[in-house]
């Protein structure tokens, strides 16, 4: 095929404060017609910055400061605004991270896919619109022409994705750059936008450049791959070859930092040794050589060349990974990798686990949350003064389940499907609808005024997003220190020193007390989170969504942490995740959630060998594997459709529209609760696996999540 962009030496800067910051430093690929190629590395490694400079829409402080962007055999850097301009949409498009900040939320749907025809093309309006919804039927959103009129925030995350791509294709570029499409995004909904994008690439011939930090996405979906470190491109190859035979030790640290399915939970994960450098400061040898196992002398001195390693295979390594190099796991036993700065005991190698195990050994903690036939619903639409006709949004209906103290209970399902509402429910910021969330004996819904305010010193959230929950305006020692002054805890001194506890616990240094949040990287931010969470000393803590916009680094970073604040201070956590690799890592117990429902529950290895329920299995299905020769999970197909409205849920069983082995007996019986083994329950007519009984104990709705019954 032929080659549609060439990247030759493209350099960028960031004139800041204390310097300029080399962001991208002279990196050069190709890409060929229909070609996916996936950039892949950690947070502030230049992918980003690199899609930004390919379209010359860099900020104000960034430069393109040498290098060539051939299109066509057109360099894109000498062009005049005016003509960058009938470039961009038309020849090369760019779908950003996150669709919400780049749909105009004051326009219509139809109206933001019909703008650039009209910009650049000149099309009437007419024309126009009768082009949008032809994109609009070409990305799969559903009913094309009743969302011409809708705004925004009318639809889910999934479908302003598929909007955002819709935009991009309007003017058929021939390169699209889709910057982290999918990060945001539960498992199914990825699956979905990634199909999307392989159907598109395939029927119009579009070359993609994905970027990423899923090394599951590059396995599965890409053709070549650049890996990139410190602004610069560390390895170049084939996809396939990346993960057979990797040569350059920040891609082989990436691929063993990615929690799998098949993990042993016991173990800590892997993490890369230290931080990525400071780019303001001049970077003297290997950018990677301080956080790596391999480094010589010789990698302080100079900086290595990007050099063939075989055919079509680059690196830039002075001491490339060879195959017959000591395996991965032998040499995360012999050294301290774990890339935490909290104290640690030396002499346990494992995570100690407090639950049911396969081989049917017990936990005897006692039940420290049982929630109870708990349902929350949210009116909605116009009704009459008393809301006697206004319609219920069914947020979370007949849920049961319970947690033993000590123990981690691993909450998954789909965007929408209520588990952010759930928690919130039980850490008290919202009321029941009916039901009760029974802790340590006591009916959090029953509790009021200041009994409920010390209650609530138990219980405490870490919120999905840390920037956003977490003032700006605020310096972190002041954010750590405004919970003991709410309460009346403890005088000043002691204040600061239980604050300067939390922030050694967390892994961070006491400078960070006097920055504020916008001075910290994601996975910073979560430390903060964490340690303002544990503050008030609490026995449960409710996790919504802690790692789901982290790099795989930074992702094991805070698991790792987690594990060792449960096991230091006996914590009993509530983790919220669409990541169910994740979950499976961290949890004791899963619970699966759909539209409301609580289709699922069981021990962590049960629901991962054993699936009973088809949806459960369609999220095992769609969860992206970092092994090319395993394309996509044998098995369940990938689901399809949106989730239905949870004001309008199906009758019956409320999964019967999505499910492949539905019958009518499933919209018009609910499914009863079965058993299939010790812990493991599901609501299903069509189970995948035989139950052992028809029917299950009495109780068995409260207690199934911890034990049997």
């Amino acid at each position: 095929m032929s080659v549609v962009l060439e990247v030759k030496q493209l350099t960028t800067n960031f004139n800041l404060r204390d310097g300029a910051a080399r962001a991208v430093d002279h990196v050069s690929f190709s890409l060929e017609q229909g070609e996916c190629l996936g950039i892949v590395g950690e947070s502030g490694c230049g992918k980003s910055t690199t899609g930004l400079s390919l379209m010359r829409l860099l900020p104000p402080v960034g430069h393109v400061v040498d290098g060539q962007v051939l299109l066509n055999g057109k360099d894109l850097l000498t062009l005049s605004e005016h003509e960058m301009r009938m470039v961009r949409g038309h020849e090369m498009a760019m779908v950003f991270q996150d669709p919400m900040t780049s749909l105009n939320p004051t326009m219509t749907i139809g109206r933001q896919v019909a703008e650039p025809l009209e910009v650049h093309l000149g099309a009437s309006k007419r024309a126009a619109m009768a082009r949008a919804l032809e994109v609009l039927e070409l990305v799969g959103l559903p009913n094309p022409r009743d969302r011409l009129n809708d705004y925004p925030h009318q639809l889910s995350g999934g479908l302003r994705q598929r909007v955002v791509i819709a935009t991009a294709l309007a003017l058929e570029p021939k390169v699209l750059i889709a910057d982290e499409p999918t990060t945001a995004l539960d498992v199914t909904i990825q699956a979905q936008i990634l199909d999307l994008l392989d159907r598109l690439r395939a029927e119009l011939s579009m070359a993609v450049i994905l970027v990423t930090h899923d090394m599951g996405v590059i396995a599965e979906r890409t053709d070549r791959v650049v890996v990139m470190y410190a602004g610069r491109a560390v390895e170049i190859s084939e996809s396939t070859d990346l993960f057979r035979r990797t040569r350059h030790p920040y891609a082989k640290a990436l691929l063993r930092a990615i929690p799998r399915l098949d993990d042993d939970r016991r173990e800590r994960l892997y993490v890369i040794p230290g931080r990525p450098p400071n780019l303001s400061n001049e970077i003297v040898g290997c950018s990677f050589a301080p956080r790596c196992e391999r480094a010589r002398d010789d990698c302080q001195i100079k900086e290595p060349e990007l050099l063939p390693m075989e055919p079509s295979h680059f690196a830039a390594c002075f001491h490339p990974v060879l195959d017959d190099l000591v395996s991965s796991q032998e040499v995360v036993g012999r050294r301290d990798v774990s890339g935490m700065d909290i104290p640690r005991d030396p002499t346990k190698a494992k995570v100690e686990i407090a639950t049911s195990d396969p081989h049917g050994q017990e936990a005897k903690s006692a039940v420290l949350l049982a929630v109870n036939h708990l349902t929350k619903e949210f009116p909605v639409g116009s009704g009459s003064f008393l809301r006697r006709n206004a319609e219920t949004l069914k947020a979370v209906s007949d849920v049961s389940f319970a947690i033993r103290e000590g123990e981690t209970f691993g909450l998954v399902g789909e965007s929408g499907c209520g588990k952010t509402t759930l928690g919130r429910l039980v850490v008290a910021l919202d009321r029941p609808t009916s039901g009760s969330i029974d802790y340590d004996g006591a009916d959090i819904g029953s509790l009021r005024g200041a009994t409920l305010r010390n209650k609530r010193r138990d219980m405490q959230l870490v919120f999905q997003d840390p920037y956003a929950s977490l003032d700006p305006r605020m310096r972190i020692g002041s954010i750590l220190k405004e919970s003991f002054e709410v309460q009346g805890i403890g005088t000043r001194a002691q204040q600061w020193a239980r604050i300067n506890s939390l922030v050694h616990e967390v892994g961070l240094n006491q400078k960070a007390l006097e920055m504020y949040p916008h001075e910290f990287s994601g996975g910073q931010r979560q430390r903060i989170g964490l340690a303002r969470a544990l503050s008030l000393n609490p026995r449960l803590v409710v996790a919504d969504e802690p790692v789901s916009a982290l790099d795989v680094s930074i992702q094991a970073q805070i698991l790792n942490l987690m594990k060792y604040l449960q096991r230091k201070h006996k914590l009993t956590y509530l983790i919220i995740s669409h990541d169910l690799a994740v979950v499976r890592y961290v949890a004791n117990t899963i619970g699966v959630m759909y539209l409301g429902k609580l289709v699922e529950v069981g021990p962590s290895f049960a629901i991962y060998n054993r699936p009973a329920h088809p949806y459960t299995s369609s999220l095992l299905a769609a969860i992206p594997i970092p092994d090319p020769d395993v394309r996509f999970r044998e098995g369940v197909p990938h689901l399809k459709g949106e989730l239905p409205s949870a004001i309008f849920p199906p009758s019956g069983c409320r999964f019967r529209t999505r499910c492949p082995l539905a019958e009518p007996v499933c919209a018009e019986e609910e499914p009863p609760l079965r058993v299939f083994g010790p812990g493991h329950a599901a609501a299903c007519h069509r189970p995948l696996v035989p139950s052992t009984n028809d029917e299950p104990p009495a109780g068995v709705h409260v207690s199934i999540a911890t034990r049997a019954t």
